[in-house]
């Protein structure tokens, strides 16, 4: 109990236990669907196995608003999970217990203090969040894509990565990476920061003046960045979208951020770029991806960490 509620991690035997019950063809059905874990090779796929099993074993996953959580979907989100600590060690995602999954988006108030000093409220639209010493949140909507760069589990992961080296500010934890000084990191994290927003600048001053920025229709000139443009929101987001962009669409970002893309690689101890090419070159023809509903329609297994459903706690 006491484990519990200081948010560490399951022991051994729990994790060697949860390991030896995730069916072996639900895992390679799994691996088939997301293209990012397709990619890895086979010592890879056991190591990103033993992951998802400390995750389901350490964490409790609930739905909210009526959702039944599966086996299936347990199992997608704890690999998505695990793939960014698959050379680290999974202590850095300890002093939290909890993972909420909606059907799809979900409403968050906020508030927000503008120059003058008058306070605005508003509802914003959701697909993750990751609180301070507590939850992670996430619509199982989005969790259940695997597409694109968009990954909505590795963002809100990465949160957490980032608050475990203190505050969210795009600067994770570095003392198990004696090869990475802070101040190296900070000052390629605002370089490169200071890039993006730029790139993202002249990009918004391209789009004619007939087209709603935020609209469809400016889609086609905001897919030429190396990121989403809401990594340009702050650097704890920068650091979260580019880990997204870093595991599944790495090739954009090398390219237009090299010293970056190379300090997240020696960060995470891991090389997608390669992978996805090396595994681009040997199966050209990639399977067919089950979408989330038909992973939602297996029938429910019950994992010892599976309870009812629960709310979305006050904000």
């Amino acid at each position: 109990m006491l484990r519990w509620l200081k948010g560490r991690g399951a022991r051994t035997a729990e994790v060697a236990d949860m390991q030896s019950r995730i069916d072996p063809d639900r895992w390679s059905a799994l691996l088939a669907a997301y293209p990012f874990l397709a990619a890895l090779d086979a010592a890879e796929r056991e190591a990103l196995r033993g992951r998802t099993a400390w995750l389901l074993a350490s964490k409790t996953m609930n739905g909210a608003q009526g959702l039944e959580l599966t086996d299936a979907m347990r199992l997608a989100i704890a690999a998505q999970a695990a793939l960014p600590i698959l050379h680290l060690d999974p202590t850095l995602y300890e002093g939290w217990n909890e993972i909420i999954v909606y059907p799809g988006g979900f409403a968050i108030p906020r508030s927000q203090v503008d120059d003058d000093g008058v306070t605005h409220e508003y509802v914003e639209e959701a697909a993750g969040e990751a609180w301070e010493g507590g939850p992670i949140v996430l619509s199982w909507s989005d969790a259940s894509q695997h597409t694109d760069a968009f990954n909505v589990v590795i963002h809100e992961f990465a949160h957490k990565l980032d608050l475990h080296g203190g505050d969210a500010d795009g600067m994770p934890s570095l003392h198990a990476h004696r090869e990475l000084s802070p101040r190296l990191w900070r000052r390629v994290l605002e370089a490169s920061y200071d890039s993006f927003v730029q790139m993202l600048e002249r990009t918004e001053s391209s789009i004619p003046s007939d087209v709603d920025p935020e609209g469809p229709d400016a889609d086609v000139y905001y897919a030429a960045l190396p990121l989403d443009p809401y990594a340009a929101t702050d650097e704890a987001e920068f650091f979260a979208v580019s880990s997204e962009h870093f595991f599944t669409d790495p090739e954009p970002l090398a390219a237009a951020l090299p010293q970056w893309f190379a300090l997240l690689e020696q960060y995470y101890r891991q090389e997608p770029l390669r992978r996805l090419a090396a595994d681009d070159a040997d199966a050209p023809d990639k399977p067919v991806a089950l979408d989330g509903a038909d992973a939602a329609r297996q029938a429910p297994q019950a994992l010892p960490d599976g309870a009812a459903p629960a709310a979305l706690p006050p904000a």
